[in-house]
């Protein structure tokens, strides 16, 4: 560790922000020595965006965005690094990237679409003020559009989905100690976002992640007890919880990114694109495509030309050599 990794980090966010919950997961992980803070104008003035998680250094930089702030953060604590290297990061980093990238309207979908999760959420969400409560709860039918949660035959499928990935992890967590082997990853923090941040504090889908006992003891108890030590599993042969991704990205996330590209390089504002055998509509942004281009980056600029050789196959094997060529 550098002389960084015992001086005091703040994270500023709030409790039912998934990436703000994400990034917490990264932090305990890293055992680094962090506070948590409420989001305040003049950090988000210094950070020019409104979103959240912001994460000030040591050195008083303001940093936004997970991924990068966890790869940096890699750099400062190596023995506990969230993100592997070489071709087992690629697969880190694919997995997480459906977490990010598309699973999260799940979360969206959950909060939104249920008044009972929307009434729980807007209020602290705008920290007991209801004029801003008031503003968010119109903001979130809006972000379930803007993701192609509309129909409710949609909302049905991005449940099922959600479902399988509970599943799948419940399964896993019995095997090992983490989603990936007996040490975490980007894709454990991600996931422990994703369920404290949205899914096990709304009171609806709590109900249905409370059914699967593995995965709440996890989120409770184990997993923020790591002892530094445990390896993960191998890119020959990951996990099963990383198999179950890999067989639903390319019929869901994979037309999404790749509709979300094109119509980003032509400058539309909306694409459609056939999910779950429904055309639906979805708003053009430019932070997904943000995202896939870093793991491009990664393979084209931090993988021998051996691996790349290797992540083509592999990419073509599971049916995303298009969306990350």
């Amino acid at each position: 560790m550098n002389d960084n990794s015992t001086k005091p980090y703040i994270l500023y966010g709030n409790d039912l922000s998934l990436f703000t919950r994400k990034l917490e997961a990264a932090l305990i992980f890293y055992a680094a020595n962090f506070s948590k803070r409420v989001n305040t104008v003049e950090i988000a003035q210094r950070a020019a965006t409104h979103q959240i998680p912001v994460l000030l250094t040591p050195e008083n930089w303001v940093l936004a965005d997970t991924t990068p702030i966890m790869q940096m953060l890699d750099g400062r604590f190596p023995g506990r690094a969230l993100f592997a290297n070489g071709l087992q990061g690629l697969l880190i980093r694919v997995i997480e990237e459906y977490l990010d990238e598309w699973v999260a309207r799940v979360m969206v979908h959950y909060r939104w679409h249920d008044p009972e999760n929307a009434e729980f959420a807007a209020i602290r969400l705008g920290n007991g003020d209801e004029q801003v409560a008031q503003f968010i709860a119109s903001w979130g039918p809006r972000a379930c559009r803007a993701t192609g949660t509309e129909s409710l035959h949609q909302q049905q499928a991005a449940e099922e989905e959600y479902v399988r990935l509970l599943e799948a992890a419940e399964k896993q967590l019995k095997q090992s100690a983490y989603l990936f082997g007996d040490r975490p990853c980007a894709v454990d923090a991600m996931f422990l976002g994703g369920l404290r941040g949205h899914t096990y504090a709304d009171p609806g889908p709590k109900r249905k992640v409370s059914q699967y006992p593995k995965v709440v003891n996890w989120l409770e108890k184990q997993a923020d007890h790591w002892d530094g030590k445990g390896e993960l599993a191998p890119f020959e042969k990951p996990t099963e919880f990383a198999h179950h991704v890999l067989r639903e990205m390319p019929g869901t996330y994979q037309p999404f990114a790749l509709g979300n590209k094109k119509a980003f390089e032509q400058g539309s504002k909306f694409f459609v694109e056939n999910i779950y055998g429904e055309d639906v509509s979805f708003l053009t942004r430019p932070y997904p495509e943000s995202s896939r281009q870093m793991i491009v980056n990664y393979i084209t600029q931090h993988l021998s030309c051996t691996e790349q050789e290797q992540a083509a196959s592999w990419l073509k094997k599971v049916n995303l050599l298009d969306v990350f060529s």
